[in-house]
């Protein structure tokens, strides 16, 4: 029989729960649903009348070039900063787990990116590649190539991608990091002892064990590239140039914010929430599948 723990006082659970619950209805439930409610009206230039239009912002949405461009956008962006940002976590994981000298400073300078902010990292990145004053950028242009990501459109998401990556690595650094030193060492030395070689013993052992993590990973890059990497293109390109960096996100903070459509901004969320929700709940559905938990 197990033991469970007994609360003396039937109310203190409750008390307990108070916070968390207060915290979810205010920063979840109320603006969620202040943004289904926004997006079935239309407002006038001032606020000061609403009329209910029903589904007429979403299809207007769905009607709109520029929306289902950054919705392409989105997703290729989305995967293209996941795979990169586990390839190379993955990749220097491995590294950092064999026995070399100065290990530990090596994992200090490859966890340090962590801590910085989306817009610090963004601004870093830029002292690094503005056309005029940049190392790189100047670097670049001596060698013949044309740098100027304020008018090149696939060098400004270029450089969106690579300072969201270098933000994201440090995370999935660490978490890949955890999970290789928890691989039995019994199992790889036996796998040695049998003759396989090191890609054998990695993707028939190592990468199978560490498959939980691998998949946890996944799914917070891709909501990391959905909602946090807004910081990184405000600073950045602020969507620029023309449209090219503009993903779901930022397109929904500049017709909210800056151009004031409060309605089609609150569609926009509600897409966004339910693209989200979907696209996880679709690796959960099929990826997981593949995930060994024992």
């Amino acid at each position: 029989m197990r033991n469970r723990p007994v609360f003396s006082n039937k109310l203190l659970p409750y008390v307990l729960l108070i916070p968390q619950v207060a915290i979810t209805i205010i920063f979840f439930v109320w603006p969620a649903s202040q943004a289904i409610y926004q997006a079935v009206l239309r407002s006038d230039p001032f606020g000061l009348r609403t009329t209910f239009v029903g589904l007429a912002n979403f299809k207007a949405l769905l009607a709109d070039p520029y929306y289902l461009g950054s919705l392409r956008l989105s997703f290729l962006f989305s995967a293209v900063l996941a795979l990169s940002a586990l390839s190379i976590a993955l990749i220097l994981a491995v590294m950092a787990s064999k026995p070399i000298r100065g290990a530990r400073v090596y994992k200090t300078l490859l966890i340090w990116p962590y801590a910085l902010a989306p817009a610090v990292a963004a601004v870093l990145w830029l002292f690094l590649f503005q056309p005029s004053i940049g190392i790189l950028a100047r670097a670049l242009q001596n060698v013949g190539v044309v740098w100027n990501y304020t008018l090149n459109a696939p060098q400004a998401l270029f450089l969106v991608v690579l300072a969201s990556v270098w933000k994201q690595v440090s995370y999935n650094f660490i978490f890949f990091l955890a999970s290789l030193h928890a691989v039995p060492k019994s199992l790889l030395e036996a796998a040695t002892v049998d003759g396989a070689g090191s890609k054998r013993v990695f993707w028939s052992i190592i990468f199978p064990l560490i498959s939980p993590t691998t998949f946890f990973l996944l799914v917070m890059n891709i909501a990391y590239a959905f909602f946090d990497t807004f910081g990184v293109i405000d600073a950045m390109t602020k969507g620029g140039p023309g449209k090219a960096t503009e993903t779901l996100c930022y397109k929904l903070f500049r017709d909210g914010f800056v151009y004031f459509k409060i309605n089609s901004s609150a569609a926009q969320s509600v897409i966004l929430m339910l693209l989200v929700v979907i696209l996880i709940g679709v690796q959960f559905r099929f990826i997981e599948r593949r995930v060994h938990y024992e």
